[in-house]
């Protein structure tokens, strides 16, 4: 019998500290992020700080394909509700873009200005002023936080307009945090004060799924422990409560680059979140 149990919860959800070479990021993200968006804004193929609400990080990018929009692509950043923004992942709209979607990629308010309930009502609001903007299905997907709160708008008590929430065909939650209980002990939790209550009513994973919701949960292969258990924890839980879930574990990724696919139109990450 093999016992299972946590007793350094920090180093459980500690990403750098366990990944090799771990200091290239963020300047890996960076870079490549600044020079798409240069790209397509010389192409007029990009839409920048659209504002969706009042305070100042509500603002999200709209980046565009050469024709006519399919449907419209949401990534939500990551960064444990607390860092990075819109800015250091404007390159991940590629894949999207390249097969004809509109990518919109929102930053929100940080933790701790704000309760990660609060994020959620952002991220409502920018996914709807993005939904007005372009027509056709919605596909949503989110790294890490991001993945949460992906996740989170596709529950029965998510802040999206009925019409908003039929559009959408397909959530892909990458490395996702969706039951944030655990997160509780950490030290990070001086910053995010998930207490209880928070965790039990915006956790997905304690969250009943929309009707007719289709998620699939990717992680990297490398991933701490607690990702892979968290990226199977939200597919199992959500196929008993009717909706249609996989689970894919990528080999040979980690917390870092687990995202990358999403650059390109032709990789199964990016094949996935827009498949219908």
């Amino acid at each position: 019998m093999l016992d299972h149990r946590i007793a350094d919860w920090d180093n459980a959800y500690a990403n750098g500290a366990n990944i090799a070479g771990s200091d290239r990021w963020p300047a890996a993200w960076a870079e490549p992020a600044q020079a798409f968006r240069d790209a397509l804004s010389a192409q007029g193929r990009a839409r920048l700080d659209i504002a969706y609400g009042d305070r100042p990080r509500n603002r999200f990018d709209l980046f565009l394909p050469n024709s006519a929009p399919r449907g419209l692509v949401v990534f939500i950043h990551g960064g444990y509700w607390m860092e990075t923004d819109k800015s250091l992942w404007s390159h991940l709209a590629g894949g999207g873009v390249d097969s004809g979607f509109a990518v919109a990629m929102p930053s929100y308010t940080q933790c701790p200005d704000i309760r990660i309930a609060g994020i959620v009502s952002e991220i409502g609001a920018a996914i709807g002023k993005a939904a007005t903007m372009v027509g056709g299905p919605l596909m949503l997907t989110g790294h890490s936080a991001g993945g949460h709160l992906a996740s989170r708008m596709v529950t029965e008590t998510a802040p999206l307009v009925p019409d908003v929430a039929r559009r959408i065909r397909h959530v892909v939650s990458i490395s996702g945090l969706h039951d944030l209980r655990p997160l509780m002990p950490t030290d990070m939790n001086a910053v995010l004060k998930i207490d209880e209550h928070e965790a039990l009513t915006e956790s997905p994973a304690l969250l009943r799924p929309m009707d007719g919701v289709r998620i699939t949960c990717w992680v990297g292969g490398g991933e701490r422990s607690e990702f892979l258990r968290q990226n199977a924890l939200l597919a199992n839980i959500w196929t008993g409560l009717g909706a249609t879930t996989s689970a894919v574990v990528e080999p040979d990724r980690h917390h870092y680059d687990v995202v990358d696919g999403l650059a390109d139109p032709a990789h199964a990450l990016t094949r996935t979140l827009i498949s219908e």
